[in-house]
């Protein structure tokens, strides 16, 4: 992907910030269990940073958590959803290659569904210079499990649409270990966790979040229904009480620095 398609990409969400925010999944509470095992801390009373905020979902659930929670995020129409959905969370403005964040400020960093929109070469010493001794970075994705056939079997027809370029919405768990500290100048020490959950939503609940993943948006509304209208017929044939089990792997990266 090229740096204009990236940034494209990027910032495609802010034209969609309320569909995001009424149709993307969340996450299970075992994962802020994981985050609390891994990183050694509880989530509570610590100072948190939740980074590429978006509209808020991780963000409410960290708040939930009893963190004392600040939320960065560099789009203005995410960031005007996250203000109405959470009014009493701290909101700058910002990214993660150069945190607006006073250094050694922060217990834990957190990076839910936007590490992969940063370049390590900076967020890693960024990250590095606004955490706590002790503290932690932790990155998660809910991604696509390749052993549930319908799911398989959508991401292909996905990827036929868009001529390949598609490979899995949030990609695969193996990629994103394998990737999420390529170009950092040091690797720090962490460890891999990947959690298993699922909601059941109405089926147009599920297309809408689809249709707010990046590579929908960029390719306009004609692309994009088309492409629903079709998937709505396949999944009726597998789903025909019109309510559609989606299961995702979480996978969880704890740094500590």
């Amino acid at each position: 992907m090229t740096l204009s398609s990236h940034a494209g990409r990027a910032h495609s969400f802010n034209a969609a910030a309320a569909q995001y925010a009424a149709n993307r999944p969340a996450y299970p509470p075992a994962l802020f269990d994981a985050v609390e095992d891994l990183a050694g801390r509880p989530l509570n009373g610590a100072r948190v940073a939740d980074i590429g905020a978006g509209t808020g979902i991780a963000t409410g659930l960290l708040h939930a958590r009893g963190a004392d929670v600040i939320a960065v995020e560099p789009g203005e129409g995410m960031a005007a959803q996250l203000r109405r959905s959470l009014p009493e969370v701290p909101l700058v403005r910002g990214n993660g290659n150069a945190l607006p964040l006073a250094t050694a400020s922060v217990d834990f960093l957190t990076y839910a569904q936007a590490w992969h929109w940063t370049d390590p070469t900076y967020a890693i010493p960024e990250a590095l210079r606004v955490l706590r001794p002790g503290g932690a970075l932790a990155l998660w994705w809910n991604t696509d499990p390749h052993d549930v056939g319908w799911i398989t079997d959508q991401a292909q027809r996905i990827g036929r649409h868009f001529g390949g370029e598609y490979d899995n919405k949030q990609g695969s768990s193996g990629y994103r270990t394998a990737c999420v500290f390529e170009g950092a100048p040091a690797v720090p020490d962490h460890a891999r966790r990947v959690l298993r959950w699922s909601r059941t939503v109405p089926l147009d609940t599920h297309l809408a979040n689809i249709g707010s993943h990046s590579i929908f948006l960029v390719r306009g509304e004609a692309t994009t229904n088309a492409f629903l209208a079709r998937e709505r017929e396949h999944l009726l044939k597998i789903f025909p009480t019109g309510l559609v089990e989606e299961v995702y792997d979480v996978l969880l990266i704890v740094a500590t620095p």
